[in-house]
């Protein structure tokens, strides 16, 4: 199967939605299908061997200057080379460009006009570079934020054109009036030019069906999927036992972008209150320990955090690691005993669990979104009451006063994302959704046990 599956670089930072369309890609590659990976406004940032062109459509400096300056909507190609680079690009991304929803409503509707609108000319583009690339059976969108482009590629290409779901309502909700009812009229009159969506959970596919009015019948579920290379033993962190004479701290573990959205700042306010159930004294030190991608924008937010935890005289149990590569990140996943990511909003991903997960690390989850299927068909953590402190801090307190407990739920989260969440069992259920599409039923069937 030739494959055109389009991801979004997210100006510089680790981004769930890019690592999971890079995963995918690269699984689908070592099956023998052609994919090409085209990145559009930044080269994604991955923490895995990129197999994305090293090329960049829709160029984040270029649709900036042409959204606010008329003089760049007719510039030459020779001069839009310069600023379309990968690597002028990647120079400017994270000090330059914003993914901040409140700061970019004009130009997410002038996305959406698609080639009517003032970002004609990198559709024009966008169509030149696909009359010189093979045609392909498929195309997939990263986010219903880029539907603009389905007609123009369906005219062109005559195939199907599919459109993943996976995390653009916080966007979309972030945005401001006008431009929210904006964004949302023209999704909704654009979804008949998608063939299929695919939603990544089962909690998100009857959101998005609700919010951009998407027939049942053009819904499909592709859960996610996790690359487990060097996820082969489980973590230590949780196996010091608790009567140890002088065992390790106990680590309570985030790892996810450093934003408020994400709940850092609910997990110190728990992490204060288990703080002062288990005394001044606990038979086991005890630390808080964040990494993830942190914003110039959101390093006062951070800051923050920081002095809630100096005016509960915790500054010195609190450890920011930075965003970690991969290498980094397996390390400080196997180094907790417990991990908690508290979002405040009903996340429909949480690749964050099925990597602590899948290095035996329990964790503690608000009851929401994703959360709640991901914990349940694994087995592999907790489910507290959500936008509770006092609930999540009693959740941590059970597995720091129970190490059979979370030693018990470690085992079942490692052995729940190798059953369900693994890169090639997501990877069975795209292709079964792409084959439906371009394939009888018959041949599918035929093309899937062929991968087996």
């Amino acid at each position: 199967m030739r494959i055109l599956s389009i991801t979004a670089g997210a100006a510089g930072m680790y981004c769930g939605s890019c690592l999971r369309d890079n995963s995918l890609a690269v699984e689908l590659l070592a099956r023998g299908h052609d994919v090409t990976l085209l990145p559009l406004y930044t080269p994604p940032t991955t923490d895995e061997p990129s197999v994305s062109r090293d090329r960049v459509l829709f160029g984040g400096i270029s649709i900036y200057l042409q959204q606010h300056l008329g003089l760049f909507r007719k510039t030459p190609r020779f001069l839009d080379r310069v600023w379309d680079s990968p690597r002028v690009i990647r120079a400017l991304a994270s000090r330059s460009l914003s993914t901040d929803p409140k700061l970019l409503g004009d130009l997410t509707i002038s996305m959406l006009e698609g080639d009517r609108g003032v970002l004609r000319k990198e559709f024009d583009k966008l169509l030149e570079w696909l009359a010189g690339e093979p045609s392909p059976d498929l195309v997939n969108l990263p986010n219903s934020l880029l539907i603009g482009l389905a007609d123009p590629i369906r005219k062109v290409l005559n195939c199907p054109v599919c459109c993943t779901l996976q995390g653009e309502d916080l966007f979309l909700n972030d945005l401001v009036e006008p431009y929210r009812a904006r964004a949302l009229d023209l999704i909704r009159r654009k979804v008949p030019d998608v063939d299929r969506f695919i939603a990544v959970s089962e909690y998100y596919a009857p959101v998005m069906s609700r919010l951009l009015q998407i027939p049942s019948e053009r819904m499909a579920l592709v859960p996610l999927g996790i690359n487990l290379k060097g996820y082969e033993t489980r973590g230590t962190g949780l196996r010091t036992p608790q009567g140890d004479p002088s065992p390790n701290p106990f680590r309570i573990g985030y790892f996810a972008r450093i934003s408020p959205e994400k709940g850092l700042h609910a997990l110190a306010d728990a992490y204060q209150q288990f703080r002062r159930r288990i005394g001044d004294a606990p038979p086991r030190k005890t630390r808080l320990e964040a990494a993830g991608y942190l914003s110039r924008a959101h390093a006062p937010y951070l800051d923050k955090v920081r002095r809630g935890l100096e005016r509960a005289g915790l500054a010195d149990e609190f450890v920011y690691h930075g965003a970690v590569d991969r290498d980094g990140k397996l390390a400080f996943l196997r180094s907790l005993d417990v991990l908690s990511v508290p979002a405040p909003y009903d996340e429909p991903k949480g690749v964050f669990l099925l990597e602590a997960m899948a290095s035996g690390v329990p964790v503690v989850q608000p009851r929401r979104g994703a959360f709640t299927e991901i914990v349940e068909k694994t087995g592999g953590g907790l489910l507290v009451a959500p936008d509770d402190p006092a609930a999540l801090a009693e959740g941590l307190h059970s597995l720091y006063q129970n190490p059979a407990l979370a030693d018990s739920l470690g085992e079942r989260g490692f052995r729940g994302v190798r059953q369900h969440y693994s890169i090639q069992r997501s990877a069975d259920r795209l292709l079964e959704v792409y084959d439906s599409l371009i394939a009888p039923p018959a041949a599918s069937q035929d093309r899937l046990a062929a991968s087996h």
